[in-house]
């Protein structure tokens, strides 16, 4: 197990500069993204089809993904979800590639997904909080981000 989850960063999350093509690099940070926004969506235990939709939608609109590609990407991010037991190396990457206000963009997609049912679950706003902490996002912009996503609902 241990050798399987080795393996899979090792393949999937290493980013080395020097090796990496433009093109591996951006769909690393991709992959990075779809899997924290998928992170929130299952944080209470169930991901549902609104929520899942909305993620495609923030994906494609971000990313600007053919649907063929965002497919693979939500395909592989999802597994990746699943089989994960750390965000650390996704938002290692994260932090690594983007400035503060690419960060906070992300975390404003986070909250999108979260309201997304209209329903706010305690463990999906735990959920972002932790990510908000890992991103190095300040607790003002957190509160901020999440009061602009809360009033203007989608």
């Amino acid at each position: 197990m241990l050798n399987k989850l080795k393996e899979f960063f090792q393949n999937e999350l290493t980013f080395n500069a020097a090796k990496s093509t433009d093109a591996e690099q951006k769909y690393s940070l991709e992959q990075a993204c779809a899997l924290l926004l998928m992170e929130v969506s299952g944080a209470d235990f169930e991901q549902s089809k609104l929520e899942k939709d909305k993620i495609k939608q923030l994906l494609q609109a971000l990313f600007e993904l053919s649907d063929e590609k965002l497919d693979e990407l939500f395909e592989r991010s999802n597994q990746a979800s699943k089989d994960t037991t750390s965000m650390h190396p996704f938002t290692s990457m994260i932090n690594d590639n983007y400035e503060y206000d690419q960060k906070v963009n992300l975390l404003s997609l986070m909250w999108k997904v979260a309201f997304v049912d209209d329903n706010l679950d305690k463990y999906e706003e735990a959920m972002i909080r932790k990510i908000a902490d890992l991103l190095y996002i300040s607790h003002r912009d957190y509160i901020k981000v999440k009061h602009i996503a809360e009033e203007k609902r989608e």
